[in-house]
């Protein structure tokens, strides 16, 4: 993946990368225009992502967040910068450890528990672990 954005900004001359925990989480939740759900957009789940079933879905299926943006609640797991480990509550911006041999994960995978999709869910794996269809990424674009 990070070889993939390497090329990405190689080509495009521009500046994109992971978001870290932070970022990804003041998204899902709506940023200043947060009504304070529990998931992306909604207390209620069916509103914003497919859940249990064994699937990826075409994205925008569902309703976006209070930023028009959407599937942060389901569909895969996102990888985030960061390095799981324990988060500095109380902060402007938190964040975990400054190395580590597991990256972050947010969002829930379509084929899980509804607990996994809300905003505040954390999960992680091995960056150079195996592969799965359940995990996926999005980019922050950095202004240059």
């Amino acid at each position: 993946m990070q070889e993939f954005i390497r090329l990405l900004n190689e080509a495009t001359g521009k500046t994109y990368r992971l978001p870290t925990e932070a970022e990804w989480e003041y998204a899902a939740r709506g940023g200043n225009r947060s009504q304070g759900y529990k998931y992306s957009g909604s207390d209620k789940l069916n509103d914003v992502a497919v859940y249990n079933i064994w699937k990826i879905y075409p994205v925008g299926t569902k309703s976006p967040n209070e930023l028009g943006i959407y599937d942060m609640s389901g569909n895969v797991w996102e990888w985030c910068d960061d390095w799981y480990g324990k988060l500095i509550k109380n902060t402007i911006d938190p964040q975990g450890p400054s190395t580590g041999k597991m990256r972050v994960m947010r969002g829930g995978a379509s084929a899980q528990l509804s607990l996994h999709y809300r905003v505040t869910r954390r999960n992680s794996q091995l960056p150079s672990g195996s592969l799965y269809a359940t995990i996926g990424f999005r980019l922050a674009h950095s202004s240059n």
